[in-house]
């Protein structure tokens, strides 16, 4: 077993990897952490749950300690679910001292050294890994998972960019409440209504998502030189991230190799049977209402990527449509820095 540790543990999203990691056959919490007001409290009396499963067992009488290297005992690699300006100044010092850190946080994405990975899409970005040790001096690492948003789009990009050129891209999200923090959004802002910005999230979409996409030549990510253009909206839905897009190809297709390719789509956690890997990484719906939070977002739980309405435009020629949903806490958060570190533990 590897021991792990959770930073950030009594978030939303702190909360999730302690629930997807209660029974991970590989990995094992042995280290809580969080601000100084928390830490000598059992996790159990520390933490405010949020999420409908109960608190497992194994934490709850764990002792939060915190967030300092120093305080973190014979662990090999730390989940964090840190703010951003935390994040920023804390997870180097772990990875200093020779931890790997899995990072969810946005503040080291999109550094030339740190591998910015879904493992279905871009394994072969881990190799940064060596560059970043040699140029930091770190015993340790950082990887980081892109923005929930992005992890959903891009899941479905990867195979059709493998098998048509794209051209363009247009997405607009219909964003869970969930994705804010749990005092993120207040109820008297966001109950019937609809907030059609967040902040730095258009941003995150549109470049995060060419560099997932990016060559890799062993240094450095190029780009993939598409345009992609988002636009990002909080809606009342607590958990799923619903998004609508709008793709132009260069040259005609037939709608049914475009689900085919959905459909066919395997990366190297499928080939390798990673304990958190969806066996379908995008799932295909055929009715014309769904997806639908409420009734597709804990797919291969909540692992997948479901699609559907996938039809031509019929007004731009060579034009694509379709409507995906994502797990904004699940695949888009916490299970996404976990299956990063499955597939490092697994290949490197």
């Amino acid at each position: 077993m590897v021991n792990v540790g959770v930073l950030g543990a009594t978030g939303m999203v702190g909360q999730r990897f302690i629930e997807l990691l209660s029974g991970h056959p590989k990995f094992k919490i042995t280290a809580l952490t969080a601000s100084a007001r928390s830490a000598g409290k059992r996790y159990q009396d520390a933490v405010t749950w949020h999420l409908d499963s109960q608190i497992p067992e194994a934490v709850q009488d764990m002792v939060v300690v915190d967030t300092d290297p120093s305080q973190v005992k014979d662990v090999e690699i730390v989940f964090s679910a840190l703010p951003t300006e935390h994040a920023a100044i804390v997870e180097p010092q772990f990875a200093a001292a020779g931890m790997g850190v899995a990072s969810n946080a946005s503040a080291m994405r999109m550094e030339p050294d740190v591998p910015l990975v879904i493992p279905e899409v871009n394994p072969e970005h881990l190799e940064l890994i060596d560059n970043q040790r040699k140029n930091r001096g770190w015993d340790g690492f950082i990887v980081t998972n892109p923005n929930c948003s992005t992890i959903a789009l891009v899941m479905t990009l990867k195979p059709l960019y493998d098998e048509f050129d794209i051209q363009r891209v247009y997405v607009s999200t219909m964003q869970a409440v969930s994705g804010a923090g749990y005092n993120g959004v207040p109820s008297m802002a966001i109950l019937d209504n609809l907030v059609p910005f967040i902040g730095g999230e258009e941003e995150k979409m549109e470049s995060e998502t060419l560099h997932l996409l990016g060559d890799f030549d062993g240094e450095t990510v190029t780009p993939a030189s598409f345009g992609v253009s988002a636009s990002c909206h909080r809606v009342p839905v607590v958990d799923g991230h619903t998004e609508a897009v709008f793709m132009e190809m260069e040259e005609d297709f037939a709608v049914e190799d475009v689900k085919n390719a959905f459909r066919n789509f395997k990366g190297l956690p499928q080939k390798l049977g990673l304990y958190s890997a969806p066996s379908t990484p995008v799932i295909v719906r055929e009715e014309d209402n769904r997806p639908q939070p409420r009734m597709d977002r804990l797919t291969q739980r909540g692992m997948a990527v479901t699609v559907g309405r996938v039809r031509k435009d019929d007004v731009f020629p060579q034009s694509l449509k379709y409507v995906l949903l994502g797990h904004n806490t699940v695949r888009g958060a916490a299970g996404a820095s976990i299956l990063n570190a499955e597939l490092i533990n697994e290949i490197m």
